[in-house]
Protein backbone atom coordinates (compact mmCIF):
# COMPACT_ATOMS: atom_id res chain seq x y z
CA UNK A 1 0.00 0.00 0.00
CA UNK A 2 2.79 2.37 0.95
CA UNK A 3 4.73 1.63 -2.24
CA UNK A 4 1.63 2.30 -4.35
CA UNK A 5 1.22 5.67 -2.64
CA UNK A 6 4.91 6.43 -3.20
CA UNK A 7 4.60 5.50 -6.88
CA UNK A 8 1.52 7.71 -7.25
CA UNK A 9 3.24 10.58 -5.48
CA UNK A 10 6.31 10.10 -7.66
CA UNK A 11 4.20 10.19 -10.84
CA UNK A 12 2.44 13.37 -9.67
CA UNK A 13 5.75 15.05 -8.84
CA UNK A 14 7.24 14.13 -12.23
CA UNK A 15 4.10 15.40 -13.99
CA UNK A 16 4.23 18.68 -12.07
CA UNK A 17 7.92 19.07 -12.87
CA UNK A 18 7.14 18.47 -16.55
CA UNK A 19 4.49 21.19 -16.45
CA UNK A 20 6.88 23.58 -14.71
CA UNK A 21 9.61 22.66 -17.16
CA UNK A 22 7.43 23.51 -20.18
CA UNK A 23 5.34 26.43 -18.95
CA UNK A 24 7.91 28.50 -17.06
CA UNK A 25 10.76 28.64 -19.57
CA UNK A 26 10.75 32.45 -19.73
CA UNK A 27 10.67 32.82 -15.94
CA UNK A 28 13.39 30.17 -15.71
CA UNK A 29 15.81 31.98 -17.97
CA UNK A 30 15.00 35.39 -16.47
CA UNK A 31 15.80 34.19 -12.95
CA UNK A 32 18.94 32.46 -14.16
CA UNK A 33 20.15 35.61 -15.93
CA UNK A 34 19.71 37.59 -12.70
CA UNK A 35 21.94 35.11 -10.84
CA UNK A 36 24.51 34.21 -13.49
CA UNK A 37 27.09 37.01 -14.03
CA UNK A 38 28.87 37.63 -17.29
CA UNK A 39 32.10 36.37 -15.73
CA UNK A 40 31.21 33.71 -13.11
CA UNK A 41 34.71 33.55 -11.66
CA UNK A 42 33.96 33.49 -7.93
CA UNK A 43 36.30 30.99 -6.32
CA UNK A 44 33.83 30.56 -3.48
CA UNK A 45 30.93 29.40 -5.65
CA UNK A 46 33.21 27.22 -7.75
CA UNK A 47 34.44 25.58 -4.56
CA UNK A 48 30.91 25.07 -3.25
CA UNK A 49 29.88 23.49 -6.55
CA UNK A 50 32.78 21.05 -6.44
CA UNK A 51 32.16 20.19 -2.78
CA UNK A 52 29.13 18.00 -3.48
CA UNK A 53 31.22 14.84 -3.92
CA UNK A 54 33.83 15.65 -1.28
CA UNK A 55 31.30 16.47 1.44
CA UNK A 56 29.02 13.55 0.57
CA UNK A 57 31.91 11.07 0.43
CA UNK A 58 33.61 12.34 3.58
CA UNK A 59 30.38 12.43 5.61
CA UNK A 60 29.23 8.98 4.49
CA UNK A 61 32.60 7.22 4.81
CA UNK A 62 33.25 9.00 8.10
CA UNK A 63 29.90 7.87 9.46
CA UNK A 64 30.53 4.27 8.43
CA UNK A 65 34.11 4.28 9.74
CA UNK A 66 33.03 5.67 13.10
CA UNK A 67 30.27 3.08 13.39
CA UNK A 68 32.68 0.24 12.69
CA UNK A 69 35.47 1.51 14.95
CA UNK A 70 33.11 2.29 17.82
CA UNK A 71 31.11 -0.91 17.25
CA UNK A 72 28.01 1.31 17.14
CA UNK A 73 25.32 -0.61 15.25
CA UNK A 74 22.99 2.39 15.04
CA UNK A 75 25.61 4.53 13.31
CA UNK A 76 26.45 1.62 10.98
CA UNK A 77 22.76 1.36 10.03
CA UNK A 78 22.63 5.12 9.51
CA UNK A 79 25.59 4.89 7.12
CA UNK A 80 23.88 2.10 5.18
CA UNK A 81 20.72 4.20 5.01
CA UNK A 82 22.70 7.13 3.62
CA UNK A 83 24.32 4.89 0.99
CA UNK A 84 20.94 3.48 -0.05
CA UNK A 85 19.59 7.01 -0.41
CA UNK A 86 22.56 8.03 -2.53
CA UNK A 87 22.08 4.97 -4.73
CA UNK A 88 18.38 5.68 -5.23
CA UNK A 89 19.19 9.31 -5.98
CA UNK A 90 21.77 8.46 -8.65
CA UNK A 91 19.42 6.03 -10.41
CA UNK A 92 16.44 8.42 -10.37
CA UNK A 93 18.48 11.47 -11.40
CA UNK A 94 20.17 9.60 -14.25
CA UNK A 95 16.83 8.25 -15.45
CA UNK A 96 15.20 11.68 -15.38
CA UNK A 97 18.08 13.28 -17.26
CA UNK A 98 17.72 10.72 -20.03
CA UNK A 99 13.92 11.05 -20.07
CA UNK A 100 13.67 14.84 -20.17
CA UNK A 101 16.79 15.32 -22.30
CA UNK A 102 16.89 19.04 -21.51
CA UNK A 103 19.58 21.16 -23.14
CA UNK A 104 21.97 23.04 -20.88
CA UNK A 105 21.03 26.74 -20.55
CA UNK A 106 24.42 27.92 -21.82
CA UNK A 107 23.96 25.82 -24.97
CA UNK A 108 20.43 27.07 -25.62
CA UNK A 109 21.12 30.70 -24.70
CA UNK A 110 24.81 31.22 -25.49
CA UNK A 111 24.42 35.01 -25.58
CA UNK A 112 22.56 35.20 -22.27
CA UNK A 113 24.07 32.52 -20.03
CA UNK A 114 27.79 32.53 -19.32
CA UNK A 115 30.00 29.64 -18.24
CA UNK A 116 33.70 29.20 -17.69
CA UNK A 117 33.72 25.56 -18.81
CA UNK A 118 31.29 23.54 -20.88
CA UNK A 119 29.38 20.61 -19.36
CA UNK A 120 28.39 17.31 -20.90
CA UNK A 121 25.09 15.60 -20.24
CA UNK A 122 21.58 16.90 -19.78
CA UNK A 123 20.34 19.72 -17.60
CA UNK A 124 17.19 18.45 -15.84
CA UNK A 125 17.46 17.77 -12.93
CA UNK A 126 20.66 19.05 -11.35
CA UNK A 127 22.77 16.09 -10.26
CA UNK A 128 24.94 18.18 -7.95
CA UNK A 129 21.88 19.52 -6.16
CA UNK A 130 20.10 16.18 -5.90
CA UNK A 131 23.14 14.49 -4.34
CA UNK A 132 23.66 17.38 -1.92
CA UNK A 133 20.03 17.29 -0.77
CA UNK A 134 20.07 13.49 -0.52
CA UNK A 135 23.04 13.75 1.84
CA UNK A 136 21.61 16.65 3.84
CA UNK A 137 18.24 14.94 4.25
CA UNK A 138 19.79 11.65 5.39
CA UNK A 139 21.77 13.35 8.13
CA UNK A 140 18.82 15.58 9.09
CA UNK A 141 16.64 12.48 9.57
CA UNK A 142 19.29 10.54 11.48
CA UNK A 143 20.61 13.31 13.72
CA UNK A 144 17.72 15.62 14.58
CA UNK A 145 19.86 18.43 15.98
CA UNK A 146 19.73 22.00 14.73
CA UNK A 147 23.52 22.13 14.48
CA UNK A 148 23.34 19.24 11.99
CA UNK A 149 20.13 20.11 10.13
CA UNK A 150 20.78 23.83 9.55
CA UNK A 151 24.37 23.55 8.22
CA UNK A 152 23.42 20.51 6.11
CA UNK A 153 20.61 22.30 4.31
CA UNK A 154 22.53 25.57 4.05
CA UNK A 155 25.29 23.66 2.30
CA UNK A 156 22.85 21.81 0.01
CA UNK A 157 21.07 25.05 -0.86
CA UNK A 158 24.42 26.70 -1.58
CA UNK A 159 25.34 23.89 -3.97
CA UNK A 160 22.06 24.49 -5.83
CA UNK A 161 22.69 28.24 -6.01
CA UNK A 162 26.25 27.69 -7.23
CA UNK A 163 24.98 25.68 -10.18
CA UNK A 164 22.89 28.65 -11.30
CA UNK A 165 25.66 31.15 -10.60
CA UNK A 166 28.01 29.12 -12.81
CA UNK A 167 25.38 28.96 -15.59
CA UNK A 168 25.11 25.17 -15.47
CA UNK A 169 21.42 24.81 -14.57
CA UNK A 170 18.04 26.52 -14.71
CA UNK A 171 16.22 27.24 -11.41
CA UNK A 172 13.76 24.42 -12.18
CA UNK A 173 16.69 22.02 -12.62
CA UNK A 174 17.85 22.93 -9.13
CA UNK A 175 14.35 22.73 -7.67
CA UNK A 176 13.84 19.30 -9.20
CA UNK A 177 17.23 18.17 -7.89
CA UNK A 178 16.27 19.24 -4.38
CA UNK A 179 12.97 17.32 -4.62
CA UNK A 180 14.62 14.18 -6.01
CA UNK A 181 17.43 14.24 -3.44
CA UNK A 182 15.07 14.76 -0.52
CA UNK A 183 12.64 12.13 -1.78
CA UNK A 184 15.43 9.60 -2.30
CA UNK A 185 16.56 9.87 1.31
CA UNK A 186 13.00 9.73 2.65
CA UNK A 187 12.42 6.55 0.66
CA UNK A 188 15.74 5.15 1.88
CA UNK A 189 14.72 5.88 5.47
CA UNK A 190 11.50 3.91 4.99
CA UNK A 191 13.35 1.01 3.35
CA UNK A 192 15.98 0.96 6.09
CA UNK A 193 13.34 0.75 8.82
CA UNK A 194 12.01 -2.37 7.10
CA UNK A 195 15.45 -3.91 6.56
CA UNK A 196 16.83 -3.16 10.00
CA UNK A 197 13.64 -3.84 11.93
CA UNK A 198 14.39 -5.53 15.30
CA UNK A 199 14.10 -9.31 15.20
CA UNK A 200 11.17 -9.38 17.66
CA UNK A 201 9.17 -7.04 15.43
CA UNK A 202 9.99 -9.07 12.32
CA UNK A 203 8.59 -12.22 13.87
Amino acid sequence: MFLKKMQLAGCLIVFQLMVINVSSQNIDIDILKSINPQYPQSGYWKGVSKSYILVTGTATIGELAYGLLAHDEKVQKNACETLIGIGINIVVTTGMKATFNRTRPSDKYPNDVFVLTTSNGHSFPSGHTSLAFATATSFAIQYKKWYVVVPAYLWAGSVGYSRMYLGKHYPTDVLAGAVVGTGSSLLSHWISKKIFKPKKQRS
